[in-house]
């Protein structure tokens, strides 16, 4: 069976174990995931150690900035605590790993505008690609995820100056700032100063995973607003548009993304190429609707028109998740860290820009996955992690 089916039908995975091994185990390749507790880094995480993952086995590095949280523990990686918008602290801790082979980019700064996004970003990737490039002798491929922005735009021109759906990866970019755009020019830049050195670019749409710690995490925030809606005895009230609720929308597993990169960083044909990376198939919020209100036990409304934004509602409801919180004896968090609902208002407020993954298909990735199915596999390790009820 192939390896990227194999998530996609619940196949179980074995997690490397050393059975009376007298020698140290010889790593094959050395990750270096950039933004290890972010929605995709989690999921990099857990999948590049196991035993059957291509390329492995693999010794992982994991930067981000804030110290290593509790749901991230368990996974066998070196943490490494680095704020990269920081050159010295990034030269400090990155250039002195000399055994990387593969880096993988899942991390971005929030700004209020893109040109200010253009300016944090960039100058995150350039302190990262300058420490590690140069003192990195073995280091092979670099995976850059940007996401679908590349084809709509920023949020500040969102609506107005839009490809054509379904969009594939051909596309010209946009005429207007676009700190993807600018990723990309970095990387292609760097990666000629290192003879042999390849590079991909992942372009996810809305993804579905776990992380309390990402600015765009979609299924974590649904399920604090639906623990709101259980503890107040209300019904799950949709705060989107018409078209949101009854059009078709598509969405990137986190899993799927980053068996998508292990792919590019480990498969010759995928090198030196961007792919739209989603799972296959497509949903409506109107279904998904009534499965996140099963599993919390709430009523479903129907759609109402003007139904205010989460925004709206969850704005005076910090003292209620610190009751939630301490009646459930949950993982202590704040609701503002838990609930984006500037990112969910933006999702649920327009219609979905399709992809579809036809060139991964042509290169050779035959990955996918049953969106319903994931989605409540996340709602469920949101759970298990004690972030909600």
């Amino acid at each position: 069976m192939s390896w990227w089916w194999a998530g996609a039908i619940g196949a179980a995975r074995k997690r490397f174990e050393e059975d009376d091994v007298d020698e140290p185990l010889k790593h094959q390749s050395v990750a270096l995931i950039v933004g290890v507790t972010g929605i995709v880094g989690n999921s990099l995480a857990e999948i590049l150690p196991l035993a059957d993952t291509p390329g492995g086995p693999w010794k992982v590095y994991g930067v981000a900035r804030r110290p290593r949280p509790a749901w991230n523990s368990d996974h066998p990686i070196q943490y490494i605590q680095c704020d990269i918008s920081d050159e010295e602290d990034s030269h400090s801790k990155l250039s002195v790993l000399t055994d990387v082979t593969h880096v993988f980019y899942v991390t971005w700064a929030n700004r209020p505008t893109e040109l200010e996004n253009c300016e944090v970003n960039g100058k995150m990737w350039r302190n990262v690609l300058n420490a590690v490039i140069p003192n990195s002798p073995d280091l092979k491929h670099i995976c850059l995820q940007t996401g679908k922005k590349h084809y709509f735009g920023a949020f500040e021109v969102y609506g107005k100056v839009a490809h054509d759906t379904p969009h594939h990866e051909d596309l010209p970019r946009l005429e207007s700032p676009n700190f993807y755009y600018d990723l990309e020019d970095i990387l292609f830049d760097e990666v000629k100063k290192k003879e042999g050195l390849t590079w991909s670019v992942h372009r996810p749409g809305l993804i579905h995973g776990f992380s309390p710690y990402s600015m765009m995490n979609a299924v974590g925030t649904l399920c604090v607003y639906a623990a709101i809606c259980k503890h107040e005895g209300i019904p799950l009230r949709f705060p989107g548009i018409k078209a949101a609720w009854d059009g078709y929308y598509n969405c990137s597993d986190a899993d799927l993304i980053a068996e998508h990169e292990i792919w590019a960083a480990v498969d010759p044909s995928a090198k030196n190429e961007a792919f739209n990376v989603s799972n296959g198939d497509v949903f409506k919020w109107k279904h998904f609707w009534k499965v996140l209100a099963q599993k919390f036990e709430v009523e479903a409304a129907e759609f109402e028109e003007k139904t205010p934004s989460l925004q709206v509602m969850m704005e005076d409801k910090g003292p209620v998740w610190e009751e939630i919180v301490r009646e459930n004896r949950l993982l202590p968090t704040k609701l503002e860290d838990v609930g984006q609902w500037w990112f969910m208002d933006a999702v649920l407020g327009a219609e979905c820009p399709l992809d579809n993954m036809n060139k991964s298909k042509e290169h050779g990735f035959l990955g996918f996955r049953n969106s319903k199915n994931a989605f409540v596999s996340w709602i469920d390790k949101v759970k298990a992690h004690r972030i909600v009820p």
